[in-house]
């Protein structure tokens, strides 16, 4: 069976998909997996053992030159060559639901019109999957994809999964121990405040290197690095490095993002600091945890002003840590 998984951004998304593979592969041990994703991602997904093509497309492009339309329509009526017997819109979003079907296959399967954050996009598939849209968001990224190919995954196997991130090898220059901040966030009302981060680092007194993105992130991390004698600012690289570093610590504390969800990915211990967004977006595990601050969150409609975040005792991170670190 060939089979064509569309799930263009954004990382900790593409991360959550991800551990359908494993289960896929297993009962279906010769079938093709390819991945669509935007070419900003695919450093994620590289050196997967259970896909066996990485689909590049750049439709981000279009917003700053709406000629280049054309040019990913080509390059997504390439894609379409390969002759799918199913292809899985697991982003289940109007434009990841257009280019399932350019790509097409005998197949198109996504999600049915109330579990989907843009609805007109189930139009497009002949094979729609219904759970709710407040379930656990790596649950639904499982059933989305598995269902469709008669493959069943329960909570038991996600939790119990093999590691699903991979990464080349690389020269080490590390820490035998060491922890790992995730400072940033798409909102700033996800991320934690710097000084609660230095207080964590303080009190833990371990080597710790931070992670950024932005440049205000860089900054920001700057900062805490003249705060803390234990901790130092990571050097970008790759995503495929990133996966690599992290891959060795021996802790991950960050915000609701990315590079923090890769950990679970890793299975490296973790600890999820959450505000204005949903605890069900990870999986808790026996060495993977979370923070949550007091406030509520309202799944359909997530409020980037809610800053209680910031509220978060360090303590309560600080005692997690020293549990997980037995």
């Amino acid at each position: 069976m060939k089979i064509c998984i569309v799930k263009l951004s954004a990382m900790g998304d593409i991360i959550h998909a991800m551990v359908a593979l494993q289960f896929i592969k297993e009962e279906l041990p010769s079938s093709q997996v390819d991945w669509v994703v935007e070419s900003t991602f695919k450093g994620v997904l590289e050196n997967n053992p259970h896909i066996d093509n990485i689909l590049e497309v750049n439709l981000k492009s279009i917003k700053k030159k709406k000629s280049e339309i054309f040019n990913q329509y080509k390059i997504l009526k390439k894609y379409s060559k390969n002759n799918y017997d199913i292809v899985i819109d697991a982003q289940g979003l109007l434009k990841s639901a257009i280019v399932s079907r350019i790509i097409g296959a005998n197949v198109i399967a996504g999600f049915d019109k109330i579990s989907i954050r843009e609805g007109i996009a189930s139009f497009f598939y002949n094979k729609k999957v219904s759970i709710a849209y407040d379930a656990n968001t790596i649950d639904r990224n499982a059933t989305v994809i598995c269902e469709p190919l008669g493959v069943k995954v329960t909570s038991e196997k996600i939790i119990n999964k093999e590691k699903f991130l991979f990464s080349a090898s690389y020269e080490e220059n590390l820490p035998e121990i060491f922890n790992i901040f995730v400072i940033g966030s798409t909102w700033e009302s996800r991320n934690y405040p710097k000084e609660k981060f230095v207080e964590i680092a303080k009190t833990l007194k371990t080597p710790t290197y931070i992670v950024w993105g932005s440049e205000e992130e860089h900054q920001k991390a700057l900062w805490m690095q003249d705060h803390s004698e234990f901790l130092h600012i990571l050097p970008k690289g790759s995503l495929d490095e990133l996966k690599f570093v992290i891959s060795k610590c021996s802790l991950l504390i960050g915000n609701d993002t990315g590079p923090t969800h890769m950990a679970w990915g890793l299975n490296v211990p973790s600890i999820t600091i959450f505000g204005p967004t949903p605890t069900n977006r990870v999986y808790i595990t026996p060495i993977n945890k979370v923070v949550k601050s007091k406030s509520e969150v309202n799944h359909y409609k997530l409020d980037k002003n809610d800053f209680s975040i910031r509220e978060i005792n360090s303590e309560e991170i600080i005692n997690l840590a020293r549990e997980l670190k037995k």
